[in-house]
């Protein structure tokens, strides 16, 4: 029996989170593991360092159609007799997993964080609680959250071989691609600094984009912030947004709805600048500032450029 991940590899390069997900499933299996994939990105040689032994490429697939993938991971899954298919929990992976599982009959277990004796761990109410999961039937599909563990960089490279087989006539036709800006995108972020209403206005965006530049973050914003066009859509993070796990996420003038808290509530440290030493949002952080923004950044701004200076 064997291990195989599937990983999302249609932009110019390799996601981060398809490169995690190749290294959980290469320490799972103890060795070397079959990365299935599908899309443009080059250099697919180099998921050797994270434990590809090889990768099977489906050139001819563009878009996330769901009964295509998932016959081409089936097919692999055969073809390797793998008991094991790791996939990352980002849309593409939660468009495929459960219907691989389903059709081999395997246990799934999604937004996998570790494993802990054995049990599979996951992150359960908004974040609020965690949860352990046996997988009892003989074979299982697990779906990886991002940013849960560090990319390995063993050396080595993988070999690339074409899917040979036949996964029938596509149903989603791509019409048109928007890319949703330059920069790292926000699940891959792994710093990020956020804004909400407390800016009081679009003009007033400068500084946290400065505090972003100096910090190499990616830059977000809260739901009504988004809804009142002061920043695009594809930056609102939150419940009805995008949910981020970074390492580091400042909230600058964010009151911290449970809708926006649930978002962001698994990153690894929280700061929070607010002028209401009440925001709800302090309860949830590691560390707190008290006070206006408009005096705040400006002096973390100072400081980050010094620390870089200092490199």
């Amino acid at each position: 029996m064997s291990t195989i991940v599937f990983i999302d590899t249609r932009g110019e390069k390799i996601p981060k989170a398809a490169q995690e997900a190749v290294t959980w499933a290469s320490q799972l299996a103890g060795g070397p593991v079959t990365a299935v994939t599908f899309g443009d990105a080059q250099g697919l040689e180099s998921l050797g360092a994270q434990g590809a032994g090889k990768v099977i490429l489906a050139r001819g697939v563009k878009a996330v159609d769901g009964q295509q993938l998932t016959k081409l991971v089936a097919d692999v899954a055969a073809a390797e007799n793998a008991d094991t298919i790791v996939c990352v929990n980002d849309a593409t992976g939660k468009t495929v997993a459960p219907r691989v599982a389903a059709r081999l009959k395997a246990g799934h277990v999604a937004g996998v964080t570790g494993v802990e004796g054995g049990l599979f761990k996951r992150n359960v109410f908004s974040g609020k609680a965690r949860a352990y999961v046996e997988v009892t039937s003989p074979r299982k599909v697990l779906s990886l959250m991002p940013n849960s563990i560090a990319i390995a960089n063993n050396g080595g490279s993988a070999a690339v071989e074409d899917y040979g087989g036949d996964l029938g006539a596509a149903r989603i036709t791509v019409k048109e691609l928007r890319k949703a800006g330059s920069g790292v995108p926000l699940p891959e972020a792994e710093r990020v600094v956020s804004a909400g209403r407390g800016m009081k206005g679009p003009e007033n965006w400068g500084p946290v984009e400065e505090l972003a530049r100096e910090l190499g973050a990616a830059t977000a914003c809260s739901r009504p912030v988004a809804d009142l066009h002061w920043r695009p859509h594809h930056e609102h993070v939150g419940q009805t947004g995008v949910a981020i796990r970074p390492n580091l996420y400042i909230a600058i003038g964010i009151s911290g709805a449970i809708q926006h808290l649930a978002g962001v509530n698994q990153s690894k440290v929280i700061c929070v600048i607010n002028n209401d030493p009440e925001a709800p949002f302090f309860k949830a952080a590691d560390y707190g500032i008290v006070g206006d923004a408009f005096q705040v950044l400006p002096k973390l701004i100072e400081a980050a450029k010094k620390l870089n200076a200092e490199k």
